[in-house]
């Protein structure tokens, strides 16, 4: 029977080496590709999914599917159950179109979010936007880190040491031109789901130096109303007035966040404005 030498046996395992090396090697390259350059197929989405009746109603609707964006409210910090006031609008939902399916399709809202990155991950974020194409019912919250973040000069929640009125009235028309930008680009990637946007509150409002902080509140609502007025598809529900006069009961221990009543509260509007 005919051997192979010493010198072909190492040839031969040097050669399947080579080739186990490249197989690996190609097959690591290929999912490298495939996580740093996705296939736009594996995003797609139909703006239409789930459609609503074509009179718009919820009422007739077969499937509601929501979908969240935003800042730390619609996040939900504050509220110790977690539920915040987006699931809460879910059960509510629920309760009220028995005969449909409703579901939480996301909420992506990020605490500390500020409407300038809002913007840019709606205008660059596959995930945002395919998301939001997934929804006949968005709702958001944005605005209140633009004003009150810069105006303390940290965190939105701790401003009460040292909120500068000054500072927050100078922000407006900044923080107003991005919240437009979102608006458009939120019509833009879903002009047939019902969008719902959660207006400011002034949190220190039981606080006599920054009462007054209120006026540049209403500013902020005034002109975010006359932005989203524009669109058909979207509403925006008013909270200043629930919590100017019950505070005590409707904020978190942070001052600054609604409690679980207090997101309540907003849910109950929200799904009043979708009648």
């Amino acid at each position: 029977m005919r051997t192979l030498s010493s010198s072909s046996l190492w040839r031969w395992i040097g050669l399947s080496a080579v080739l186990s090396t490249m197989l690996l090697l190609a097959g690591f390259g290929y999912a490298v590709k495939d996580m740093l350059y996705p296939k736009g197929a594996s995003y797609a989405g139909s703006e239409s999914f789930p459609a609503l009746p074509a009179n718009g109603k919820l009422s007739d609707a077969k499937e509601i599917s929501v979908t969240a964006v935003g800042d730390s409210l619609t996040k939900g910090t504050g509220d110790a159950t977690g539920d915040g006031y987006v699931k809460q609008v879910i059960g509510l939902l629920r309760k009220k179109y028995p005969d449909a399916t409703v579901r939480l399709n996301n909420n992506l809202a990020i605490n500390g979010m500020k409407a300038e990155r809002l913007a840019q991950l709606l205008a660059t974020d596959k995930g945002y936007r395919y998301a939001l194409m997934q929804a006949n019912v968005i709702l958001f919250t944005i605005g209140g880190n633009d004003l009150f973040q810069i105006a303390a000069g940290h965190s939105a929640s701790q401003a009460t040491s040292n909120l500068d009125l000054n500072k927050l009235k100078a922000e407006l028309p900044q923080g107003l031109a991005q919240l437009e930008k979102v608006t458009k680009q939120l019509h833009a990637i879903n002009p047939n789901a019902h969008i719902v946007y959660v207006g400011l509150y002034n949190p220190f409002y039981d606080i006599a130096d920054f009462r007054s902080g209120s006026l540049q509140i209403q500013q902020w609502n005034e002109q975010a109303y006359a932005q989203l007025h524009r669109y058909t598809n979207m509403t925006m529900v008013p909270t200043f007035d629930l919590f100017e006069n019950t505070i005590g009961r409707y904020l978190s221990s942070d001052h600054f966040h609604p409690n679980h009543n207090g997101y309540a509260q907003i849910a109950a509007r929200i799904v009043q404005s979708l009648e």
